[in-house]
């Protein structure tokens, strides 16, 4: 330990072999070894003892929408990063779409990184994106890069982002395949989607009527088929119908390269307790039944469903209306996905390691970032403090996000998150934190 800077010392350290008392040494931003509890400490060097509190590896979510530049009304760097580093987060993702510009060019993509440079709390890596006439910047951005690229398969909400029919999709996903890359999708069919009853209205029931099951069903299949026929690497973002499920077993079964999310909010809101004109919950596709939700419990516990994200997607409150069919879609969830998860899954008999291989360890192999996602040798010293027994009450003017509009207003939680580390540096204590200390992720080659 004669190069160590720093010792985080708890009885509950989450490592990939278990949880257990351990010493975990750090320098250099890195963590250099994983010790006894008990093991001596150099003098000099300092000393966190986190007592019986949880140490675990900072979380990694790889679907956020910061959209900065462009809508920073909506969010920005600076607000996202620090709702992220106040929920344990110590990398996130952005999606390329809801910022303005959006990012789907290697240019684009500069002006987007010049924006987070000083802003970033935590670590930001990119997503591209995929549109219908940009398949000759899906290679240049890969090598700029970006981790991967995403699509949508229905209208996407904003003008600038359009959807890809299926023979577009066929095209920017041989193009993807062809250098490698990985393909993230929005999977909701849009025929499906216009036979729908489009009702609107304040009542929710008519709103999960407009986003039906066979949407998003349709669309994952056709993706399936489509990755099976181009041997080509996809990932089915925010999946909420349980019906999805056997058509993703039986494709992983084959050898499809796929892998699937789910959200907070599917796993621990549900449809029957969502009050008309609450447009808090509105995101698509939607939270639905709770029957539907066990189902994607047991997809979690049995690996057809590979991780958990946020989806953290702001607007403005106005935006917010008490319409189902005009309000914006999307549900802010970076600074409580956490202690959201933490919540029900120990409810349902999971562990804290389930929630860290869910959020941090699947997450982080899914964008390739080997130096994240595991308290070990050689990673980055990001880590999360949680008290997992301690339990708070979501207050809105409590979050760091910029718009506090939140689902999970007056909801009762267990998981304090006392402080987050990033390479080594306590970025957030008690709710207070320090500038800015992130740094902007390329994919590693």
């Amino acid at each position: 330990m004669s190069d160590v800077e720093l010792v985080l010392r708890s009885t509950r350290v989450i490592t990939p072999e278990g949880t257990r008392p351990a010493s975990v040494a750090v320098a250099a931003g890195k963590i250099t070894a994983v010790l006894p509890h008990d093991a001596e400490v150099p003098a000099g060097v300092r000393l966190e003892d986190l007592g019986d509190d949880v140490l675990l590896p900072g979380l990694v979510d790889t679907h956020v929408h910061v959209n900065d530049p462009g809508r920073t009304h909506w969010e920005g760097f600076w607000t996202a990063t620090r709702a992220a580093a106040a929920g344990g987060i110590t990398t996130l993702v952005d999606m390329p779409l809801n910022s303005l510009p959006p990012t789907t060019t290697v240019g684009n993509l500069r002006i987007k990184r010049d924006v987070a440079a000083d802003k970033a709390h935590v670590d930001v890596g990119f997503w591209g994106g995929a549109l219908p006439d940009n398949v000759k910047d899906l290679r240049p951005l890969h090598d700029a890069g970006v981790f991967g690229f995403k699509a949508f398969l229905s209208p996407s909400g904003v003008d600038e982002f359009p959807e890809l029919d299926q023979e577009r999709l066929a095209r920017s996903m041989a193009e993807i395949a062809g250098f490698g890359g990985l393909l993230i999708v929005h999977a909701e069919d849009p025929h499906h989607l216009a036979a729908a009853p489009q009702q609107g209205g304040p009542r929710y029931t008519d709103f999960l009527a407009s986003r039906p099951r066979d949407a998003e069903d349709t669309a994952v299949a056709n993706l399936l088929a489509q990755a099976k026929r181009l041997h080509a690497r996809v990932h089915v973002l925010h999946l909420s119908s349980s019906d999805a499920l056997p058509l993703i077993a039986g494709a992983k079964a084959e050898g499809v390269s796929v892998t699937v999310e789910t959200c907070p909010h599917y796993l621990t809101l549900t449809a029957e307790e969502v009050p008309d004109g609450a447009s808090e919950f509105k995101c698509c596709p939607p939270i639905r039944e709770a029957a539907n939700q066990d189902l994607l419990w047991q997809a979690l516990a049995d690996g057809t469903i590979d991780c958990v994200v946020t989806d953290h997607s702001p607007s403005t409150a106005d935006l917010k209306t008490d319409d189902f069919a005009t309000a914006w879609g999307g549900i802010s969830g970076l600074q409580l996905s956490l202690p959201a998860i933490w919540t029900e899954a120990r409810r349902r008999g999971h562990s804290l390691e389930d929630v860290v291989r869910w959020m941090s360890a699947r997450t982080a192999r899914l964008v390739g970032l080997a130096q994240k996602g595991a308290i070990e040798a050689g990673r980055d010293a990001d880590f999360a403090v949680l008290a997992p027994d301690e339990t708070f009450t979501v207050d809105p003017a409590a979050l760091q996000h910029r718009n506090r509009v939140t689902a999970y207003a007056g909801k009762t939680l267990s998981g304090v998150v006392r402080s987050t580390w990033l390479r080594g540096e306590r970025i957030m204590a008690d709710g207070e934190f320090t500038e800015p200390k992130g740094r902007l992720l390329s994919r590693e080659p």
